[in-house]
């Protein structure tokens, strides 16, 4: 019998929209001196375009994902698309990088849309100056490591990938603003089917 392929999936700004979401209901709606527009989101995190500190970008984003906001959020609609026709034949992890004051909205959020298909979900922790953790890995790939069979990655960031694809795992970049890549997320996603291992 022919082994199934594991997919860690990215979740933040892949399975779902956050950036989007939470500029155009959270930020922006609180700094209407603020021109930006999600289209203008060049760079990851994006606190220079939008005139603040890291600090301050990072607690606004905390307290969208703890204000019951996140929770609401709906699923990018081409992630769930390919779950529901193409997820029967994966097995799946859901590798973020959230603060860990803030991991628990996130899984809940994940089980609740995806929990049919992901059945594991891993934190590599956004640090926070007020919440120190215990250093288990650095970055994702560190995770990815030390995984039995991890055999393509999802995710939007370029950063995260490239140390990944040097495992010799299959890479998707899930195109947003800030990571050049052209095309939608079904068009990444569907590249999948395609890839040899």
């Amino acid at each position: 019998m022919k082994p199934v392929r594991t997919i860690v999936w990215d979740v933040d700004d892949t399975l779902n929209d956050l950036m989007r979401v939470w500029l155009d209901e959270w930020f922006l709606p609180r700094n209407i001196q603020v021109k930006a527009r999600y289209m203008d989101i060049k760079a990851n995190p994006p606190h220079k375009i939008l005139g603040i500190n890291l600090e301050d970008y990072l607690s606004s984003y905390d307290k969208f994902r703890l204000s019951g906001s996140y929770a609401q959020m709906p699923p990018a609609g081409a992630a769930l698309r390919w779950f529901k026709a193409e997820g029967h034949n994966y097995r799946h992890i859901a590798l973020t990088a959230v603060p860990l004051c803030a991991a628990h909205e996130s899984a809940g959020w994940v089980f609740r849309h995806f929990g049919r298909w992901i059945r594991t979900f891993h934190v590599v922790p956004s640090p926070r100056k007020s919440a120190p953790a215990p250093l288990y890995e650095a970055e994702k790939a560190d995770f990815i490591k030390r995984l039995d069979r991890c055999d393509f990655f999802v995710d939007d960031s370029r950063r995260n990938l490239a140390p990944v694809a040097r495992l010799g795992v299959k890479c998707v970049l899930v195109p947003k603003p800030w990571n050049g890549a052209k095309g939608t997320l079904s068009e990444a996603l569907g590249k999948i089917r395609g890839m040899r291992l």
